[in-house]
């Protein structure tokens, strides 16, 4: 009788692990293709782009990680009838802008080139002086208190303008 009740209890938590582990892996390989774009929009991201495409990329990764998480955390049938089928995803890719561009007759403006912010070389920050004419600036320079952090624009204003009235003081001392 143990045997038999020994044997029914390592079956039961056998099959039991098996159910488990076995919707876990469909989740997976069902999410998958969203955690991908997830990490190509990602990949995009850490090239350079704009200011506009920047933001324009923080809402795909947001949306990707949202739809990505929905289906990691719901059930096989939520997932279908939630993301439709393929049929719709094919329709959707034969609609471009270029075919409504030649059934209206309107043109397309191209985007003007814009600055983008170089990730990939490091910044260098150069000083006006060297040496020991730099020391000397560092010791004779006093910067106010209130321009450690400037709270608003006239205070910025007026830190920029002590420390020009304070370097010309100083070009005029340090030539004597």
């Amino acid at each position: 009788m143990k045997k038999l009740t020994m044997f029914t209890f390592f079956y039961v938590v056998v099959t039991i692990s098996l159910l488990i582990f076995s919707t876990n892996s469909s989740a997976k390989k069902r999410c998958k293709p969203l955690l991908e774009k997830l990490h190509n929009v990602q990949m995009m991201q850490r090239k350079n782009y704009s200011l506009k495409r920047g933001q324009s990329l923080r809402a795909k990764e947001d949306k990707a990680r949202d739809k990505w998480w929905q289906c990691e955390n719901s059930s096989l049938s939520a997932f279908k009838s939630k993301y439709g089928t393929k049929k719709k995803k094919a329709k959707k890719k034969q609609k471009s802008t270029t075919h409504y561009a030649k059934l209206n007759k309107v043109k397309l403006k191209l985007p003007k080139k814009m600055a983008t912010f170089n990730q990939d070389s490091a910044i260098v920050i150069k000083s006006k002086y060297h040496g020991d004419k730099k020391l000397a600036w560092l010791q004779f320079y006093q910067q106010p208190i209130k321009c450690q952090r400037p709270k608003n624009i006239n205070v910025f204003a007026f830190c920029s303008e002590d420390k020009l009235q304070q370097r010309e003081t100083f070009e005029h001392k340090y030539i004597q």
